[in-house]
């Protein structure tokens, strides 16, 4: 036996046993990354449906109901813009609301993609998916890692 196949023949049991772990973990990684997005879909449809919310999803993956389309500018990213808010969670506890005034581009991606389909004066439901949201690392103590998030929006102000 020459040197090459004799430590090739020493290497086998490891290199069976990472091909196995690595087989395992993308398995598993991608398994679990599928059943996750797949599960927050499901939350996000179960909420839509247990609240009456007729949503149509963009194609980013965000849920959203114009309620009042409004009548006035609608923003785009570049714009601050004034919403009054109510946040909730799949289970249904508000976590936050007020009416707040800031840039578009400095909130979550899911309300970059949703607000400016309505115009000022106008509302929208949107369900949100966590990756649109405040993804794995959450928002403090009362949004959860990996929380799909549903908003109510009222726009009043573009600027």
């Amino acid at each position: 036996m020459s040197q090459n196949q004799s430590k090739l023949t020493k290497n086998t049991p490891f290199l069976t046993i990472l091909a196995s772990f690595l087989t395992i973990l993308a398995i598993f990684g991608i398994s679990g990354c599928s059943k996750s997005g797949a599960n927050e879909k499901e939350q996000m449809i179960g909420f839509a449906k247990a609240n009456n919310i007729t949503y149509t999803e963009d194609p980013s993956g965000v849920l959203y109901q114009i309620i009042t389309p409004g009548t006035g500018t609608k923003p785009t990213v570049s714009n601050t813009i004034t919403v009054t808010y109510v946040g909730q969670l799949m289970n249904g506890n508000q976590f936050d609301a007020g009416t707040i005034t800031y840039p578009l581009s400095s909130l979550i991606l899911g309300w970059q993609k949703a607000v400016p389909l309505i115009g000022v004066g106008g509302e929208i439901k949107v369900l949100i998916p966590s990756s649109l949201g405040y993804g794995a690392a959450g928002a403090g103590s009362s949004i959860p890692g990996n929380s799909p998030l549903y908003f109510d929006i009222k726009l009043s102000a573009v600027k």
